[in-house]
C-alpha cells in the first residue's frame, strides 16, 4: 500500500512526519548506552512537559495507553483501598473493567456522556464513603470529544487527602496540564497521541514519594509500575522487558519536533485552531455535534448521523479514504455517531480539504 494514499482523522494512531518515520529505519539495541541515554532524555522531556519538579518520575511501559492505565491501577491500588471513578465515556467505562479483572473496589460515579462529571456529584461519594482512596478520571474523553474538568476533581483529591489518577492519553502534549498544581498523582499518556509520536508505548507521570511506597504491590509481572520504575532508574534507562525500540528512536524525534514548534502552547493553539474550524464547517453542512461548544476539547468531535437523509456510515467511510483522509465510527451505543479527530500532521489546508469532500460526498445523498 502506499504509505501516502490517506491522511488519519482520528485520535491516535495518528498521522506523523516523515522525520518521526525515518527513525524507524536504524536498529537499535536496548542494552546500548546510546538507546538507554534516549530513554532517560525522554523521560525528563516528559517531566518538562508536565512543570514537574523533582518531586516526580516518569516511567515508559510497553504497550498501548490502555496498558498504560492498567500498569497504574494494578500496581498502585492496594488491597484495602477503594477507588472512586468519574465515568462519562468509554475510556472511563474501561477503568471499571480494569478494577474488575483485578478485583479492585470501586464506586463508579457515572454522568450523561455529553456532559463534564460535577464535582458536587464526587463530593457527595467521598463525603459518604470514607474507605475511598483513589479519585480517577479521564481528561480528554475521546468518545465524544469531552474536556473534563481535572482541577476540579484534583482539588477534591486535595481536599479529601486522597489520590488522583488521571488518564490524559488523547491530552497530554496538546493540553497544557501543570500536574503538580492540578495535583495529580498519576498520569498517564501514549506515545502515539498529541506528542505525535506512533504506537508502542505509554507513559505514566508519577509523584515518586507515592511510586516509592509501592514495591511488591503489582498485581502482574510485565505491567509492575514500581519493578519498572527502579530498572531504569538503577541502570540508566533499561527496561525491565524488551523495549520497542524503533517506536522509542520515534518518539524522542516527535519531541524536538514538538519543541521546534513552539511547545505545548503553540501545538494547543494549532489544534483549537483545526478543531473548532472543523466543527463550525461541519455544521455549516448539516452536521450536528454530539456535545456543546462549551465542553468541546480541541482534540476530537463527535458527530450525530444526518437524520433527513439516506445516510450510510461505510459507504461514507470509503469514499472519504478514496479521497485522502480516514475517519472514526463512533464509540456511542444509544446514538449513532462518527468522529473526526485534528490531532497530528494536520492542519488548515486539511480542514479546507476535508470539508470540500464531505460537501461532494452530502450532494450525492438523498
Amino acid at each position: 500500500m502506499d504509505k501516502n494514499t490517506y491522511k488519519l482523522l482520528t485520535p491516535g494512531p495518528l498521522t506523523t512526519t516523515e522525520t518521526v518515520k525515518e527513525q524507524m529505519l536504524a536498529d537499535l539495541c536496548t542494552w546500548d548506552e546510546e538507546y538507554k541515554q534516549m530513554t532517560q532524555q525522554i523521560r525528563s522531556e516528559l517531566l518538562h512537559l508536565a512543570h514537574a519538579d523533582s518531586a516526580y518520575t516518569t516511567v515508559l511501559m510497553q504497550g498501548s495507553g490502555t496498558f498504560g492505565v492498567e500498569a497504574v491501577f494494578s500496581s498502585v491500588i492496594g488491597p484495602a483501598d477503594k477507588v472512586l471513578i468519574a465515568v462519562n465515556g468509554a475510556y472511563s467505562q474501561r477503568m471499571t473493567e480494569i478494577c474488575r479483572y483485578h478485583q479492585i473496589p470501586y464506586i463508579a460515579v457515572e454522568t450523561e456522556y455529553d456532559k463534564i462529571p460535577d464535582a458536587g456529584d464526587l463530593e457527595t461519594v467521598l463525603r459518604d464513603d470514607p474507605a475511598i482512596t483513589h479519585i480517577t478520571m479521564v481528561h480528554s474523553e475521546t468518545t465524544t470529544g469531552i474536556l473534563n474538568d481535572i482541577a476540579a476533581a484534583g482539588a477534591l483529591a486535595a481536599a479529601y487527602h486522597k489520590k488522583f489518577i488521571v488518564d490524559a492519553m488523547s491530552s497530554f502534549g496538546g493540553v497544557d496540564i501543570d500536574v503538580p498544581a492540578v495535583g495529580i498523582t498519576y498520569l498517564v499518556s501514549s506515545a502515539n497521541k498529541c506528542i505525535q509520536g506512533v504506537p508502542g508505548f505509554s507513559f505514566i507521570i508519577a509523584r515518586k514519594d507515592d511510586l516509592e511506597q509501592t514495591s511488591g504491590m503489582a498485581r502482574s509481572l510485565a505491567l509492575d509500575l514500581y519493578a519498572q520504575w527502579a530498572v531504569m532508574e538503577r541502570d540508566g534507562g533499561k527496561w525491565c522487558f524488551t523495549s520497542p525500540t524503533h517506536v522509542v528512536a520515534a518518539f524522542a524525534q516527535a519531541l524536538r519536533e514538538l519543541r521546534a514548534e513552539g511547545g505545548v502552547p503553540v501545538r494547543q493553539q494549532r489544534y483549537i485552531h483545526t478543531n473548532t474550524m472543523l466543527r463550525d464547517g461541519m455544521e455549516a453542512l448539516g452536521f450536528r455535534a454530539y456535545i456543546s461548544r462549551d465542553v468541546q476539547g480541541p482534540i476530537i468531535t463527535t458527530f450525530l448521523y444526518p437524520w433527513d437523509r439516506a445516510f450510510d456510515f461505510q459507504d461514507m467511510y470509503v469514499y472519504l479514504k478514496k479521497h485522502g483522509y480516514v475517519i472514526y465510527p463512533g464509540k456511542l451505543t444509544e446514538q449513532d455517531t462518527f468522529r473526526l479527530g485534528n490531532i497530528g500532521e494536520i492542519y488548515e489546508e486539511d480542514i479546507k480539504k476535508i470539508l470540500r469532500i464531505f460537501a461532494e460526498y452530502m450532494k450525492g445523498l438523498v
